[in-house]
C-alpha cells in the first residue's frame, strides 16, 4: 500500500518522489496559450471567466503539497492508535479530506467540524476555513484531480490505520508489555521500594524469561512491511539491551567486589560510584522499557559521563588491585552508556532493515553455497562434500551476530541446513558400507530398513520447496510419522546394539520432521 502511495505521488508530479525532502517546483507562470504548470497536466490553461489558474486547481495543488509532506510520515509511522503521533496524523489527514470535499461543494465556511473516524473516535477540527467558489463545475480535468487527491488521502488513512491495528503490531505490543511486567516486578519495582541498590540480584529465571521474550519478538512476521519491521526492531533493541544489562549484572555479582575502604584512600569513592552505577542500571532498565516518565536517556547519560570523569581523576597508580577495580567500574559505566542512544533507534536509521546487515549478507552467501552443494548431492550423490560442509559450519560459527536475536536465528537456521545435509551424507555413506551378516538379529535388520526409508525421505525433504498447505508437504509428514511408528514397533529383545540403533533412528526421524517444519514456517529476519 505504501509503495502505491509513493507511486501515485510520483505519477502526479512527474518526478521521483523524494520523501518530502525537497520543495516541489511547479515553474513560473506560462503564457495562456501553453499548458499551465502544476501537478495536474490535464488542465491546459485558463478557461471561462477565470483570470489565470482555476481556484479549485490552486487549492488542490496546495493539498498535494501537504500530502507530499504527510505521506512519508504516514508510511514510516510504526506506533499504535493510542499514540499522540497517530492522532496528529489522523487529524491532519482528515482535515485534508474535508478540504478536498469542499472543493466539490464550493462553500466558504469558518466553523467547527465533528468528524467520526474509523477508529470510532470523534475529532474536533476547529475553525477550518475554505476558499470561496471552488466548484469543479462539471469540468472533467478538475473532477479527476479532486478524485485523485481524495483517493490519496483516503489511502494514507487506510494505511495508517492498517499498520497500527495489524495483528503483528499488536503482537509486538503484547510482548513488549510482557517484558515490561517481568522487569517491573524483578528490577524496577524493588529499586523504587528502596532496596539496597548495590545488592539487588538478578535471578537466572528473569534473564531466561527476558531472553524468551526477545526470541518470540524475533519470530513476529512483518511481511516486509516497513512500519512493522521498524516496530519489531525498536522493541527488540530495547529488550536485547536490557537482557545484556541483566547478564552483565549477573557476571559482576560473582566478582569479589567492592573492595574494603581500608585498601586505598580512593576505594571509598569508587565504592560510592559503584552504588550510583547500580542505581543507574535500574533507571536505565526503566527508561529503555518505558517504565519511567520522569527522566530521560540524555539526562542519565550526562550523570554517567560525570562519574567517568570523576573516576579518571582518582590517583590509583600505586595499587594494582584498586586500579583493576576502577577499570571494572569504568567498564560497567561504558556498558550502560552504549545502550542510551536507543531513543531514535529504528526511526532515523536503516538498521531495522536486516537485509542490508553485513552479518545477514554473510549468512545468506553461505546458504547460497549450501544450496549449490545440496543440488550436487541430490543429483550426483556424495562426492567428498563433507569436508567443505564442515568448513561452512566453522564459518557460520565465526559470524558476528551482535547479540541481535534475528541474526542469531538466521545463523541457527543456516547451521541446521548445513547439518541436515551432513547427516544425510553420513547416512547415505553408512548404508553404502553396510554389509550385514547372516546372524544379524531381525530387530536390527528392521531398524536398518527404516533408516533406508528415512534416507530416501530426507532426500525429498532436502529438495522440498513448498508450503505447509501443499499436498507434498502433508505426504512427507505422514510418511515420516509412519517411520516413527515403525521404529516404535521394533522390539530390541534386550539387545543393547539394537536399542542404541533404534534410539538414533528415532532422533534422526524427528530431526528430519523438525527440518521440514523449519523450511515451511515462513520465518523472516
Amino acid at each position: 500500500m505504501c509503495a502505491n502511495v509513493f507511486g501515485a505521488l510520483k505519477s502526479l508530479f512527474r518526478k521521483p518522489f523524494d520523501g518530502g525532502k525537497r520543495t516541489m517546483d511547479h515553474g513560473s507562470q506560462q503564457p495562456q496559450t501553453q499548458q499551465t504548470p502544476g501537478p495536474f497536466p490535464g488542465y491546459t490553461g485558463p478557461q471561462g471567466p477565470y483570470p489565470g489558474q482555476h481556484p479549485a486547481l490552486l487549492r488542490l495543488d496546495e493539498v498535494q503539497r501537504e500530502i507530499a509532506t504527510l505521506g512519508p510520515q504516514v508510511c514510516s509511522y510504526s506506533g499504535l492508535q493510542s499514540d499522540r503521533e497517530y492522532k496528529r496524523l489522523e487529524r491532519e489527514l482528515t482535515q485534508l479530506l474535508l478540504e478536498v470535499d469542499k472543493v466539490r461543494t464550493g462553500h466558504q465556511r469558518q466553523t467547527n467540524f465533528l468528524v467520526q473516524m474509523k477508529s470510532h473516535q470523534f475529532i474536533l477540527l476547529n475553525h477550518v476555513c475554505f476558499p470561496t467558489q471552488v466548484e469543479t463545475e462539471g469540468r472533467p480535468e478538475l473532477q479527476q484531480a479532486r478524485k485523485r487527491a481524495a483517493g490519496e488521502v483516503e489511502g494514507l488513512l487506510r494505511y495508517l490505520e492498517g499498520n497500527a491495528t495489524h495483528p503483528s503490531r499488536l503482537a509486538i505490543d503484547e510482548l513488549t508489555q510482557e517484558a515490561q511486567s517481568l522487569l517491573n516486578e524483578g528490577v524496577v519495582g524493588p529499586f523504587r521500594q528502596g532496596q539496597a541498590q548495590d545488592a539487588f540480584e538478578i535471578s537466572e529465571e528473569l534473564v531466561e524469561a527476558v531472553q524468551d521474550v526477545s526470541m518470540r519478538l524475533a519470530q513476529v512476521k512483518t511481511g516486509g512491511n516497513v512500519p512493522l519491521r521498524k516496530a519489531r526492531y525498536k522493541a527488540l533493541t530495547r529488550v536485547c539491551a536490557v537482557q545484556e544489562i541483566l547478564e552483565g549484572r549477573v557476571r559482576t555479582h560473582m566478582l569479589a567486589l567492592p573492595l574494603s575502604d581500608d585498601t586505598h584512600e580512593a576505594v571509598q569513592r569508587i565504592n560510592q560510584v559503584m552504588a550510583q552505577v547500580s542505581g543507574a542500571r535500574c533507571q536505565e532498565v526503566a527508561l529503555l522499557m518505558g517504565l519511567s516518565g520522569r527522566d530521560s536517556c540524555a539526562h542519565l547519560a550526562r550523570i554517567l559521563t560525570e562519574l567517568l570523569v570523576e573516576l579518571d581523576a582518582l590517583d590509583v597508580s600505586s595499587n594494582a588491585a584498586v586500579r583493576n577495580y576502577r577499570k571494572q567500574v569504568v567498564e560497567e559505566i561504558n556498558g550502560l552508556l552504549k545502550h542510551l542512544d536507543l531513543e531514535g533507534e529504528g526511526e532515523d536509521t536503516r538498521r531495522y532493515d536486516l537485509a542490508q546487515n553485513d552479518s545477514i549478507r554473510e549468512i545468506e552467501a553461505i546458504r547460497g553455497h549450501v544450496s549449490v552443494l545440496r543440488e550436487e548431492v541430490l543429483r550426483h550423490g556424495a562426492a567428498g562434500q563433507g569436508t567443505e560442509l564442515q568448513g561452512l559450519l566453522t564459518h557460520l560459527d565465526q559470524v558476528d551476530t551482535g547479540r541481535n536475536p534475528c541474526i542469531r536465528e538466521a545463523r541457527r537456521r543456516a547451521v541446521l541446513e548445513v547439518q541436515a545435509l551432513i547427516t544425510f551424507l553420513d547416512l547415505w555413506e553408512a548404508l553404502g558400507r553396510r554389509n550385514p551378516g547372516p546372524d544379524e538379529p531381525p530387530p536390527h535388520v528392521a531398524v536398518w530398513r527404516v533408516l533406508a526409508s528415512l534416507c530416501n525421505l530426507q532426500a525429498q525433504v532436502l529438495g522440498f520447496d513448498g508450503k505447509r498447505a501443499d499436498k507434498s508437504y502433508m505426504v512427507l509428514e505422514e510418511l515420516l510419522t509412519k517411520q516413527l511408528l515403525a521404529l516404535d514397533a521394533v522390539d530390541p529383545q534386550g539387545d543393547q546394539g539394537t536399542k542404541l540403533a533404534r534410539k538414533q533412528a528415532v532422533k534422526h526421524a524427528q530431526n528430519i520432521l523438525s527440518y521440514l517444519d523449519m523450511k515451511t514456517d515462513e520465518w523472516e529476519y
